[in-house]
């Protein structure tokens, strides 16, 4: 029995047993502090901040005039599903049919629907952490058990083969796997995935997600990896997940998709059928737009995302407390904070978790980041650097000025 039943009898006991997003609370602090009066950087939230690339708003403006504002098929219009399939195939080597392909409300959806089609209670989920904030709270709501497994710098926050057969139990139905990865940046090889795949060959009875949605932000030139891709018998158990929001800069326009076994598609696009119906006509028209248009601003976004990698990585590691690694893919840098916990701030509060670190950084400084404890690898903080260089060098100085005062 849920310890908050007596106090909320009206709620589900998996409502009151998730937590809300700390990413969105942290923003919603920053916004508040703002509205107050208060200069705040937010890096709280990862959006980029470049603008939707113009031929891509023009298709939707296009699929406006051509009065494309009906409902859709649950999956998808075929247009863009043959988009997705397009993409899978040249950027992947993956062969789906459109049947097999699945268009939600952004990738979150495709996530969400996959654990509400397939998790029982008592389901077991294995979760590399640190993970996204969204990973575990979904395993709940959908009655399953996230197995959260601690992958540390020294591993460089990524899943080991043993780890991974010593967390399988009879009850484990999914491992879910981030490549590159939010908050860490951590990219798997392909010789990684290999070895993990190695390990499922062994459990016929788990199956893998494969969320990819930070694929093309990468900073070196070896060939992306994705788990479908290495063998048959991996790829019969695979749903591989991405999107337009992070490569794309659409964060906004809310489409993501997931491809992988017939049946799997089936059961989840039931689960939509029943709660959004489907994505935004006008979201998706644009969608085929980004997938099969000019690739060109790709290279400049991932230059300025280096760029601006390097900046941050380099100014965190000259502030006493903190330590960085750097990040192979995605736009997060995650740098342990455990230099600095146990001081005092100047009103003598003492700091003892990195949420308080993160709460003394927003109100003492004026940045947003989030906790590693949101991400469930405590002693660590997540600050995005899609933001412009202005901002991330305010930020820094702000920080080791903060940082300094602590005692």
């Amino acid at each position: 029995m849920s310890e908050h039943q007596g106090m909320h009898p009206f709620f589900a006991e998996r409502v009151l047993g998730a937590r809300p997003s700390a990413t969105k609370e942290m923003t919603r602090l920053a916004n508040q502090l703002q509205r107050e009066g208060r200069s705040i950087v937010a890096l709280s939230q990862g959006e980029p901040d470049f603008e939707t690339p113009a031929h891509i708003r023009q298709a939707a403006k296009a699929a406006i005039d051509r009065h494309e504002s009906r409902y859709t098929e649950v999956a998808g219009t075929l247009a863009l599903r043959e988009a997705v399939a397009r993409k899978f195939e040249r950027d992947n080597g993956l062969r789906f049919s459109p049947d097999q392909i699945q268009v939600g409300g952004g990738a979150k959806q495709i996530l969400y629907n996959a654990l509400q089609a397939t998790l029982n209670v008592g389901d077991e989920v294995v979760l590399p952490v640190p993970a996204w904030v969204s990973y575990p709270e979904m395993v709940r709501l959908a009655g399953g058990t996230p197995v959260l497994l601690r992958c540390g710098a020294a591993a460089g926050f990524k899943l080991t083969p043993q780890q991974l057969d010593e967390a399988i139990t009879p009850r484990t139905k999914w491992l879910m796997l981030n490549s590159p990865a939010n908050p860490s940046g951590a990219v798997y090889s392909a010789r990684e995935l290999a070895a993990l795949a190695e390990v499922l060959l062994r459990h016929p009875q788990v199956w893998v997600m494969a969320d990819d949605v930070y694929e093309k932000i990468r900073y070196d030139d070896a060939p992306f990896a994705t788990p479908a891709a290495l063998a048959p018998e991996i790829a019969a158990r695979t749903l591989t997940i991405n999107g337009v929001s992070k490569a794309y800069a659409m964060t906004g326009w809310r489409i993501g998709f997931g491809a992988g076994p017939l049946a799997l598609i089936q059961a989840m696009n039931l689960v939509q059928s029943q709660s959004t119906s489907h994505a935004c006509s006008i979201s998706q028209a644009a969608a085929i737009a980004a997938l099969d248009g000019p690739m060109d601003f790709l290279p400049g976004f991932v230059t300025a995302f280096r760029r601006r990698r390097d900046r941050v990585v380099e100014g965190l590691n000259r502030i006493e407390g903190l330590r960085c690694d750097l990040p192979p893919g995605a736009f997060y840098a995650f740098p342990g904070c455990q230099g600095l916990l146990g001081r005092r701030d100047g009103a003598g509060r003492l700091l003892a978790t990195d949420a308080d670190l993160a709460l003394y950084l927003l109100r003492e400084a004026g940045v947003a980041l989030v906790p590693g404890s949101a991400f469930e690898l405590p002693g660590h903080l997540r600050l995005s650097y899609a933001a412009s260089d202005e901002s991330l060098d305010e930020a820094l100085r702000r920080i080791a000025q903060a940082c300094a005062q602590l005692r």
